[in-house]
This record gives structure tokens, C-alpha cells and sequence, in this order.
């Protein structure tokens, strides 16, 4: 049987469909492309409207040929809704997606009883609510392991649906997570990227986040490369930033901004100063040479005046960030903003959000731009291409008569940059 597992939104949802992913090979499904599959599942997301648009479209789409599964936050929240586009979906709710790990070897049994594919996944009732169960030994879609060492949030931010779909934070026992990478070096990859809902709230009562980091570079080889996946600002301290002087953490960090209105921040339910942020800026460029720092911004947050927007472009661009997000702000059922009185205009909004889209081209091609002639590692990929560590996609240029091997680091030469290219010598 074949299966195409279809996923939206954070790099936890990534990781946690690299572990579906998995324990399906190892059951002995072949992975292949959405028109091929017999199951496709769908790893949702609800940040945005358009994402559960997005996800209902792909939904149709795939059951017009194949039986669907759809997991994830969307899912969560929106069950009735999923379920009414075809007669062909099964929905696994978020608190349910570990299920997902035990369906292959049932649906196997159960078609060779002689079930339908259908009946077969509908037949399934042993419903799994362990969040860390995700823990795959091979990842199908990356060259790259990820961790899941944190899962749901405590915060109550005002335009956010994902504290309500994934619940309150909890996190991974530090000695399961070092126990996880040794495995997960051990079975030679060179790079592991830390995940969860808001990674920077793990274990925030006790030795956080950054007390983690330093178990794992305690642990780990010279060899093995840790990348931090979206860092939320208000748990970010100088613990955890003082790990970023170890080479093997690698200068790429993503921040959610959303705005740099200290007024709008506050409106927005965001429990941190842009000082803070502009602190935390500063000191990863200390710790590393002209790292790749990104951001999430969200346009048009209610309450946002003219004022307020230029002190967001103003910090954004002050800050040269190598690449921004920007969403235009969508009011979603169930949080505190939903029914705020001081909306902005669609159109302003939106105007605002291609303005920020420009800006961050801009910001982009001059981060790149800089980058000529700088030494790098790069972590190979498909087809002689990879990523560098500061997050940049690359090709690879060898000398002649070698090819670049799958999930190896490599040192060379940033040599072009339209197109990025590092050339590796002999």
C-alpha cells in the first residue's frame, strides 16, 4: 500500500510526521507522491485562516482518489467541519495524533482479514495521548534529524489558536531528550534541530532551555551540529544564550516579532519588551558572525496605528533581518481578539503586509549578499544541493568526479551567490 503524508504549518508538525512517516516504512508501506497513494494524511495546522483553508482544499483534493487521515491542530478544533468534505476521512484528533504510530500494523492485519482500506483505519480504536511518542529513528523527508522536546504553551496570546488546540506547556525529561540524540547520532546524522510549540518554555520552572543545550553539547560529539528551531523572546535568557559560543550551535534563529509597538505588544497578550528582543539580537551577533536571524510579524494586529506600523518597519529594518514571515492579521474563533472593536482596515492591513514582503526581499538579498566569500559547513542533501548553517539552501561544487553524499557535513567556499553556491575542495 501506498502512502503521502501532507503536512502544514511549524517544524513540530514536521517532526512529528517524519515519526508517522517512519513507523509506516517500517511496516512496510511505500511512501510516494499524493497521486499514487492509497492513504494520504494530512498534519494540519489553525494558525492562519488561510492554513485551514489551505487544508480543506488539500483534503477534497486527496479524497477525490485516496482514503484520508487528518491530524493535527486543525483538526483539534475542527473535527464536524473535516469530517463533512468527504464520505473518505478519518479524522485522529491533535491529542490523538500519537495514534498514528500504531495504525500501520493495525490496517495491515485488518486488510489481510480482508477489510476495505476505509474500514480498516475507521475499525481502529486504541487512541494513543502520548506527546513524545514521536521519536523516529530515520527521517524519510529530511536530511536532518528533528527532536520534539516540548509541546503545548502557558501563554495567552491574543490572536493565537495553537495554546488552545495543544494545551498547557510540558516538556520532555532532559535525560530522555540526551538519551533520543545519542540514538540519534549514533545512527549518523551530523545535525539535530530541537523542536516544540514554544521551544524556549521548556522546562521554564527549572534549568530551561538552556540548561538542556548544555547537557546535549555535554553529550554529543565534534560531529553533530544543533540547530534551534522558532525561539518565543520571553523565555530566551543568558543561559541559553550563552550556549551559542559553541561551534556546534548552529547561527540561524527565528524569532517571533510580531510587532515592535510596545502598545501593540501589550494589546496582543505578548509578555515581552522589543528591548528584550533587541537585547537577544545583539548578543547572538556577539556569539556569531553575522548569523541568519528571521522573524515572524504579523500586519494589521488590532489597535495598530500608523505610528505603531513605522516603529515595526523602523526595528525590522534597523535589525537587518535575513529573512521575516509576515502574516496579515486573522481573527480567529476562540481568542482574545477575535471580537476587538479596533480592527484595522483589510485594506490597510494588507498594504501594510506587502510593504513588510518588500522590505524583507530586500533584507534577504543583502544578508546573502554579504555572505560572498565566507567559509561554511553545509549539511548535503538531494542532487548535490544542502543547507549551510546559517540556513542557506546551496549547491555544492566538488571537484571533478565526486558527488556529494546524503546527510554528510562538508567545509567549503561561499563562491556565488546568485545562485548560492559553496565549493568544496580536495
Amino acid at each position: 500500500m501506498n502512502i503521502f503524508i501532507y503536512t502544514l504549518g511549524c517544524r513540530l508538525n514536521q517532526a512529528e510526521s517524519e515519526s508517522i512517516a517512519d513507523r509506516f516504512h517500517k511496516a512496510g508501506f511505500t511512501l510516494s507522491s499524493a497521486d499514487d497513494a492509497d492513504i494520504v494524511i494530512v498534519n494540519s495546522c489553525t494558525v492562519t485562516s488561510k492554513a485551514e483553508q489551505k487544508a480543506r482544499r488539500m483534503i477534497r483534493l486527496f479524497a477525490k482518489h485516496a482514503e484520508v487521515i487528518v491530524t493535527g491542530c486543525y483538526a483539534q478544533l475542527a473535527e464536524d467541519e473535516i469530517l463533512s468534505l468527504s464520505d473518505k476521512v478519518t479524522v485522529f484528533s491533535l491529542k490523538e495524533k500519537a495514534s498514528l504510530l500504531s495504525l500501520p500494523d493495525h490496517i495491515k492485519s485488518a486488510v489481510h482479514s480482508g477489510l476495505s482500506i476505509h474500514d480498516a483505519i475507521v475499525s481502529f480504536t486504541t487512541r494513543s495521548t502520548d506527546l513524545f511518542a514521536f521519536d523516529a529513528s530515520s527521517f524519510e523527508y529530511h536530511s536532518r534529524a528533528y527532536l520534539k522536546v516540548q509541546d503545548g504553551c502557558d501563554n495567552n496570546c491574543g490572536y493565537c489558536r495553537t495554546t488552545i488546540a495543544r494545551g498547557s506547556s510540558v516538556s520532555l525529561d532532559a535525560d530522555e531528550v540526551v538519551k533520543r540524540a545519542k540514538a540519534i547520532e549514533e545512527s549518523g546524522f551530523h545535525e539535530i534541530m530541537l523542536t516544540g510549540v514554544n521551544l524556549t518554555m521548556y522546562d521554564h520552572d527549572g534549568d530551561g532551555l538552556g540548561g538542556l543545550v548544555e547537557k546535549l553539547l555535554a553529550a554529543l560529539g565534534d560531529g553533530m551540529r544543533i540547530r534551534l528551531s522558532s525561539m518565543e523572546p520571553d523565555h530566551v535568557d543568558d543561559r541559553l544564550l550563552a550556549t551559542l559560543k559553541d561551534r556546534r550551535m548552529q547561527p540561524h534563529f527565528h524569532i517571533p516579532i510580531q510587532t515592535a509597538s510596545p502598545y501593540v505588544l501589550r494589546r496582543a497578550g505578548r509578555v515581552y519588551s522589543i528591548e528584550h528582543v533587541q537585547y537577544i539580537i545583539e548578543k547572538m551577533r556577539e556569539f556569531k558572525d553575522d548569523p541568519f536571524i528571521a522573524c515572524d510579524v504579523i500586519a494589521g494586529l488590532p489597535g495598530e496605528s500608523e505610528k505603531d506600523f513605522m516603529m515595526t518597519y523602523d526595528f525590522l529594518e534597523r535589525n537587518k533581518f535575513a529573512a521575516m514571515h509576515v502574516f496579515p492579521y486573522s481573527p480567529r474563533k476562540g481568542t482574545p481578539l477575535y471580537g476587538a472593536k479596533d480592527r484595522v482596515e483589510e485594506r490597510v492591513r494588507d498594504e501594510r503586509a506587502s510593504v513588510l514582503r518588500s522590505l524583507s526581499k530586500r533584507l534577504s538579498s543583502e544578508y546573502v549578499g554579504r555572505q560572498l566569500g565566507k567559509t561554511v559547513e553545509i549539511l548535503a542533501e538531494k542532487g548535490n544541493s544542502g543547507t549551510t548553517g546559517n540556513y542557506l539552501k546551496a549547491g555544492i561544487a566538488l571537484p571533478a568526479g565526486r558527488a556529494a553524499v546524503e546527510g554528510m557535513l562538508y567545509e567549503g567556499v561561499i563562491t556565488s551567490v546568485d545562485p548560492v553556491i559553496v565549493s568544496v575542495g580536495p
